[in-house]
C-alpha cells in the first residue's frame, strides 16, 4: 500500500461559488472527520490527489500547512464530474496505525480458463478487513485451467497475511460457463436470403424502367 503526503489549507468559505474558486486553483475540496472529532474543513492539491487516488485505498498522511498536525487518512468518498470525470470533492476518514478497518478492494483476475469457456466476473470488488495502514490494492482470483460450471465465491479467494473477508462467503465472484456457439449456418442463410431479395428488388426496378 502506497502513502502520500499531502498538505491542507483551512477551507472557510463554503457553496458552489467557493468550491469552484478552490478548484479553478488547482486544489480539491475536501472534509476530515472520524475519531469523535469535529469534521474539519480543507482544500488539498488536485494533481497530487488525483494520482493517489489511482491506487485504491491509499493511505494519505494530511499535514497542516504550519506543520503542527499530521492525520492518517483514507478516501471514504469521492465525486467526480461526470463529463470531466474531475474531482469536484473528497471526504477523508482519519485512520490509526494498528487500526482495523473495513474497504471495498478490486478483484484482478489471472490466468486462462479451459478452452471452450468463457468467464464472468461477477463481482468488481470484495469487502476485506485489515490494518488502515496495511490496505492491500486489490486481491487477485486465479482461475487457471477451470472448466465450465466452476466458480469462484467470496470464501475461497486468498487472502494476504493480516486480511480478513468481510463480505459474504457465499458471495459469487467469478463464474466460468461454455463458450456461446455461433448459429454460423443460421446467419449464412440469412445474408443468402437478403442478397436474393436485394436481387429480386433490383430486378423489378429495372424492369419497371423499362415499361
Amino acid at each position: 500500500m502506497a502513502d502520500f503526503k499531502l498538505i491542507a489549507e483551512p477551507r472557510n468559505e463554503f457553496g458552489k461559488g467557493a468550491a469552484r474558486r478552490t478548484r479553478r486553483a488547482g486544489r480539491i475540496p475536501a472534509v476530515v472527520y472520524g475519531h469523535g472529532g469535529d469534521p474539519v474543513h480543507i482544500s488539498v492539491d488536485g494533481h497530487a490527489t488525483m494520482m493517489a487516488l489511482k491506487h485504491a485505498n491509499a493511505l494519505f498522511e494530511i499535514e497542516s500547512t504550519d506543520g503542527a498536525k499530521n492525520v492518517l487518512a483514507i478516501a471514504r468518498d469521492v465525486q467526480t464530474d461526470a463529463v470531466t470525470r474531475q474531482i469536484e470533492h473528497l471526504d477523508l476518514i482519519i485512520v490509526k496505525r494498528g487500526e482495523k478497518v473495513e474497504v471495498d478492494v478490486p478483484v484482478h483476475i489471472i490466468g486462462e480458463s479451459a478452452p471452450g469457456t468463457m468467464v464472468q466476473q461477477e463481482e468488481s470488488t470484495i469487502l476485506i478487513k485489515a490494518d488502515a495502514t496495511k490496505l492491500p490494492e486489490y486481491v487477485e482470483v486465479t482461475i487457471e485451467g477451470r472448466a465450465a460450471g466452476e466458480h469462484v465465491l467470496a470464501g475461497q479467494v486468498e487472502m494476504a497475511s493480516g486480511v480478513e473477508l468481510a463480505a459474504d462467503p457465499e458471495l459469487l465472484v467469478v463464474n466460468v460457463s461454455e463458450e456461446a456457439e455461433m448459429d454460423t449456418e443460421s446467419e449464412a442463410d440469412e445474408t443468402d436470403e437478403e442478397s436474393t431479395e436485394e436481387s429480386a428488388e433490383g430486378a423489378a426496378e429495372e424492369k419497371s424502367e423499362d415499361e
